[in-house]
């Protein structure tokens, strides 16, 4: 797959081939569904917690006789049945990493980039265009790529340092590395922009 390569200021500037293993992949649905179920589950923290009868302050003292007063017998105030009381089966701290394997996130990442790509909305750049590391170069980038309005996702190589800090004040741009980028970001984004040299790290990273 070719697309052409365009500048900061919207020209072009020849073509490049798109590597075929990440961006004209077969598209496993699946494959990526467990991927962005893993990546949503794994931002948990896990740290709820409530307090159980035994933690809840108070209630030492039997609230009345065992016998004799008509009432269900009671042994503490802190009881789950009683307003106030501690909670039973409630939420305790957890671990809700998970993992999956390899090849699988492989696949998913490709179909992620691949529907992308099919639907034409992966932009390559020359560079970012940021030289200065101001926001408004970044944005400017972006308006005359028409997307700048769009959720964005801009990969750029780890030497376009100056690209990240452009962009940490548009709302709507997500800066990331080919090492880093996974298929949630890719499917969340409406557009995805990566750099030449970011490509050719992707290549070299991903694909293989």
């Amino acid at each position: 797959m070719k697309t052409a390569i365009r500048d900061p200021k919207g020209g072009e500037k020849g073509t490049v081939e798109l590597p075929t293993e990440l961006f004209s992949a077969k598209i496993h649905r699946h494959a990526m569904w467990l991927a962005v179920r893993s990546y949503l589950i794994n931002q948990r923290q896990g740290t709820h917690k409530v307090k159980t009868r035994a933690e809840v302050s108070g209630g030492g003292v039997k609230p009345w006789r065992q016998k004799g007063t008509g009432r269900a017998r009671s042994g503490t105030t802190r009881s789950p049945i009683w307003v106030g009381g501690g909670r039973a089966f409630g939420p305790k701290p957890r671990d809700y990493h998970t993992d999956l394997p390899k090849k699988l996130r492989r696949v998913a990442f490709a179909s992620a980039l691949s529907v992308r790509a099919k639907e034409g909305r992966v932009t390559v750049l020359s560079d970012a265009g940021v030289t200065a590391g101001k926001t408004k170069e970044l944005y400017t980038t972006l308006k005359t790529l028409g997307i700048v309005d769009q959720r964005c996702l801009l990969i750029v190589d780890a030497s376009e340092s100056l690209a990240v800090r452009a962009g940490r004040n548009l709302p709507k741009l997500e800066t990331t590395s080919p090492g880093q980028v996974n298929t949630y970001e890719v499917l969340r984004a409406d557009q995805i922009v990566v750099t030449s040299k970011a490509l050719v790290a992707l290549k070299e990273v991903r694909a293989k």
